[in-house]
């Protein structure tokens, strides 16, 4: 999607209907909007939200601009409506404006207590879209450090506009809440931090079975790395180019990479250039998750920038000790040398030598997968997402029903 006419929708919000605020009597209707169903942390967490949220208080709709994408299975035989708005030739189309447009309609006419927009682009068609529809409670959202294209020039003054359209912009981290205060001139009271849940009971199902998942792996350490390669955003090529120095002290170990993308190809290149490429696993996209968590030794995210990162929860539930980069949210998951190693981003010596010393020291490891196992049971558990959330709605919708 192309950028937006800041003309092409700001202006025309000219009438904002009021409708009745949600009372108790009835299940709240509430509309997610993500981007897509792809495989990604945003878009899992928006789907196992909508599933989660007790379906006794909550009639969920979860809108879509692409209904393409793995997580659909997930959705198959539950009670949550799926509904396209595909903005065909980008939000500044003629087309695009077009669904603006027909999901106002939409929810007006659905009559929804909350329009929950989960991503960058779900913002851009959400937001607009429920102030012209009058709905009583508008969340926007951001998971990032505005490290993408659309935070710079006219694009970010457009996002930033829609952004204050909503109630409520939440972040899931407080660095990102943090800036959001100081750069792009949010006022505190208009922003939430209600940070990721895990499925701990569903990574702790995983099997451990080495010897299927990885043949010949024998006793050498398994260092995996869970992420999409889209990009070098989650840190592959670092963690390539750590790899000579941790295989020098250990040469059994072994690097699984699970993901897949259109970099796939440049750093598989790469550890072909750096004599590694033996002992690199590359997956491609997985189911088996769990298993995979199951069956290795440390798990790594050596991102450049991060929200807060299902990758790190998954690693920390399943019990693996972690490295991570100090970046966006990691700090708030990772207290170094207690819950995990901290490194700095983009810096393959620091990250070589916090594995190597996993690898070397497995009382330290042991004790750092323990730690983090409890903190990501305790404290980022999927039902404590939802009671926040929850709660978050109660009281936008009282304060629709008091204005």
């Amino acid at each position: 999607m192309e950028s937006m006419n800041p003309n092409s929708i700001m202006d025309r919000l000219t009438a904002e209907t009021v409708r009745s605020p949600v009372t108790s009597s009835r299940r709240r209707k509430v509309f997610y909007l993500v981007d897509s169903f792809n495989t990604g942390g945003t878009e899992s967490q928006a789907v196992e939200l909508a599933l989660r949220m007790p379906a006794s208080a909550y009639a969920i709709t979860l809108g879509v601009l692409l209904a393409q994408g793995p997580l659909l299975e997930r959705l198959k035989g539950s009670t949550i409506d799926v509904e396209e708005f595909h903005p065909r030739g980008g939000l500044d189309s003629p087309a695009g404006f077009y669904q603006i447009l027909r999901l106002a309609a939409f929810l007006r006419r659905r009559g929804f207590d909350v329009v929950h927009a989960h991503d960058l682009w779900s913002n851009l068609m959400g937001v607009p879209a429920a102030r012209l529809a009058g709905v009583p409670a508008i969340i926007s959202s951001q998971r990032d450090l505005s490290q993408f294209a659309w935070y710079r020039g006219l694009k970010r003054t457009i996002l930033r506009r829609v952004q204050g359209m909503s109630h409520v912009l939440l972040a899931n981290a407080t660095p990102i809440r943090e800036a959001l205060i100081a750069e792009g001139g949010f006022s505190p009271a208009r922003l939430r931090v209600i940070r990721n849940g895990v499925d701990t009971a569903r990574i702790q199902r995983g099997k451990r079975d080495r010897e299927r998942l990885f043949p010949g792996a024998g006793s050498g350490k398994l260092v995996v790395l869970v992420g999409n390669m889209h990009s070098d955003v989650k840190g592959h090529p670092w963690l390539i180019a750590a790899a000579p120095a941790v295989l020098r002290h250990f040469p059994d170990t072994r690097f699984v990479l699970a993901g897949d993308g259109e970099s796939r190809p440049a750093f598989e290149k790469l550890a072909e250039e750096l004599g590694v490429r033996g002992s690199f696993e590359f997956l491609g996209r997985r189911d088996d998750i769990p298993d995979i968590l199951a069956s290795c030794d440390i798990g790594v995210l050596p991102s450049r920038a991060e929200g807060l990162p299902n990758a790190v929860l998954e690693y920390m539930a399943a019990g693996l000790p972690v490295v991570v980069t100090r970046v966006g949210g990691n700090p708030e998951l990772v207290k170094d040398g207690v819950t995990g190693v901290l490194v700095p981003p983009q810096d393959s010596d620091a990250l070589a030598c916090a594995l190597v010393d996993l690898v070397r020291d497995e009382e330290k490891s042991s004790r750092i997968a323990i730690n983090g196992r409890c903190l990501a049971t305790q404290d980022f558990s999927f039902e404590r997402l939802v009671r926040e959330v929850d709660e978050l709605y109660s009281e936008l919708l009282a304060q629709a029903a008091r204005s």
